[in-house]
């Protein structure tokens, strides 16, 4: 593989970890608070949200570099 596309797969997969777990571990908490149930509803919306964040940062993340590159003038 490309160390380009490696680089893009990885970084994909990293952001996904971080924005899913703050995302739904706030969401989560206010949601359902500390209860006994708190952990299991975590991990279930996390398993959720993270199919989804993804592949969805993964197609997303170069038009955004893009759209970013073109309000600020620069190349991408």
């Amino acid at each position: 593989m490309h160390p380009q596309k490696k680089f893009h797969l990885i970084f994909s997969l990293v952001m996904a970890t971080i924005m899913v777990f703050l995302m739904t571990f706030v969401i989560t908490t206010v949601n359902v608070g500390w209860g006994p149930h708190f952990l299991a509803a975590w991990a279930r919306a996390f398993a959720i949200a993270y199919v989804v964040a993804a592949p969805v940062i993964f197609f997303v993340a170069p038009l955004a570099r893009n759209i970013t590159a073109r309000i600020l003038g620069v190349q991408p």
